[in-house]
């Protein structure tokens, strides 16, 4: 089993960058596949981007491609979300999730699909 915790959300502007951090407790951080997902007022929780175990393969949502980047640091029991040039419309509570199993390729964007959750840090972007 293993904990997951969110840092590094704030309130920023339209155009600037943050990097948001997902610690995991325990020494098996590496068997799992990581993703970001984001959860405005009012809407459902969305995908934002996932990663495998390496950090060989990662996979993004079209509304931050090219914007966002994920990665990994299994030394660190950390995954990353670096995310440049933001938008209003990127105003959510992020949270990380991981799964233990292996998951096909097009399944990682369903949330149904993690076990393990962190608490969430919220990102305000203004404009």
């Amino acid at each position: 089993q293993v904990q997951l915790v969110e840092s590094g959300g704030g309130l920023v502007q339209a155009g600037d960058s943050l990097r948001l951090s997902c610690a995991a407790s325990g020494r098996t951080f590496s068997r799992y596949r990581m993703a970001w997902f984001r959860q405005a007022p009012g809407k459902e929780r969305e995908f934002v981007g996932g990663i495998g175990l390496s950090g060989g393969s990662t996979y993004y949502d079209d509304s931050v491609k090219g914007r966002f980047t994920i990665s990994r640091d299994n030394a660190k029991n950390t995954a990353y979300l670096q995310m440049n040039s933001l938008k209003p419309e990127d105003t959510a509570v992020y949270y990380c999730a991981g799964r233990l199993s292996f998951i096909d390729a097009r399944l990682v964007s369903r949330p149904a699909n993690y076990d393990y959750w962190g608490q969430g840090t919220q990102v305000t972007v203004s404009s």
